[in-house]
């Protein structure tokens, strides 16, 4: 069997994808706001229910620049459960991270965990909906509305993901999407900020742009973070496939916990009540005392087999070399984040995975159990 990763980028087909090439060749518009640039931040208004979006070249500098538009310093409290660009963008911005521990149920920050951890230093809440689950934003934000602070969301996985049937991309002063290759929807790299008023997006559009205001006047030392017309391309035939993407991530999710719902010491998340899911990624919980193996012993086995799943998100970014030293970075102040890290695998989905290849390893996790 040829290689399976944990995931692979969707494509549409490349013939589609000519004539934009073609335009874009035709009218040698590259960058800086070009036609297709502007199409896809409407379109995108449009497809997430949201107000205002300003495209940026990728996710990271997204929020980079999020922090930025709000003049955020000193201290933001945030999860150590995510990928890294979550913390290296408070880092990249002078700003503390101030660890609090994950939800057990969520994975996600734990609300009743914020307030301990509220200093003078304190501006912001920096929560991230893990694998697209959305965080508990209405208790999220009465906090930081008590306090004063700003709330700051990272929702690179939660792209299409809506709450009663709104876009989660909404929660928050800011919203920061990615389009990376391996997200639900991509523009090869790529991401977005999501925010609330005209006058916060003109500040995102010159922050991005080196800080121009118009062709002379630089309000702020800005950033060169522009998404450019073949990633604006792109994303637009994205647009019109994501759909379709999704209810097929979505039958993979189903045959998976069909499959894994019988054997012991293997758990999986369940639908959330009044939530739409993207499937962005399948993570399984593996006790090693009810299942008789350990995560990376299922990790190393699959591997055997060509199978790549990804140990997602493991090591805890607080237990990265920058971050180790910090008081809330200790475990102790960690608990449930360390042993969630030392139990989750991310299996394979993506839209063209074969259900045969997903049986196959239901049936090594199914026979591997001691």
């Amino acid at each position: 069997m040829d290689s399976i990763f944990v995931t692979q980028p969707f494509l549409p087909p490349l013939e589609e994808f000519t004539p934009y090439l073609q335009e874009i060749w035709e009218n040698k518009w590259l960058t800086n706001n070009g036609k297709f640039h502007q199409e896809l931040e409407k379109a995108l208004c449009n497809y997430l229910g949201v107000k205002y979006i300003s495209l940026f070249a990728n996710g990271t500098l997204a929020l980079i620049t999020a922090l930025q538009t709000l003049k955020i310093t000193g201290e933001v409290i945030t999860t150590p459960f995510s990928f890294v660009a979550s913390t290296h963008s408070l880092w990249w911005n002078g700003i503390k991270p101030v660890f609090v521990d994950i939800e057990k149920e969520s994975f996600n920050l734990n609300p009743d965990k914020i307030e301990a951890a509220i200093t003078p230093h304190t501006t912001a809440i920096l929560p991230v909906h893990v694998y697209g689950n959305p965080c508990k934003h209405d208790q999220i934000q009465k906090i930081a509305d008590t306090y004063g602070l700003k709330v700051i969301y990272d929702a690179a996985h939660a792209f299409g993901v809506k709450q009663n049937g709104i876009s989660i991309a909404g929660y928050g002063d800011l919203s920061v999407l990615s389009f990376h290759a391996t997200k639900v929807f991509n523009t090869f790299e790529g991401g977005a900020i999501v925010c609330h008023d005209e006058k916060t997006k003109k500040r995102i559009d010159d922050l991005k742009n080196f800080g121009f205001h118009d062709e002379t006047t630089v309000v702020a030392p800005g950033i060169n973070a522009k998404m450019n017309e073949i990633q604006a391309a792109f994303g637009l035939l994205q647009l019109k496939y994501v759909d379709e993407a999704i209810a097929r991530r979505k039958k993979i999710a189903e045959r998976y916990r069909e499959l894994l719902k019988e054997i012991k010491g293997i758990n999986t998340f369940d639908e959330i009540e009044n939530v739409t899911h993207n499937y962005s990624y399948f993570p399984i919980l593996i006790d090693n005392i009810k299942y008789g193996r350990t995560r990376n012993d299922v990790f190393e086995k699959l591997k055997t087999e060509n199978i790549y799943s990804r140990k997602y998100f493991y090591p805890l970014i607080s237990n990265f070399s920058p971050y180790k030293s910090l008081e809330s970075a200790m475990p102790d102040n960690l608990p449930v984040a360390e042993k969630i890290a030392a139990q989750v695998l991310c299996l394979p989905i993506y839209p063209v995975l074969e259900f045969s290849v997903l049986e196959k390893i239901c049936n090594i996790i199914k026979t591997f159990k001691v």
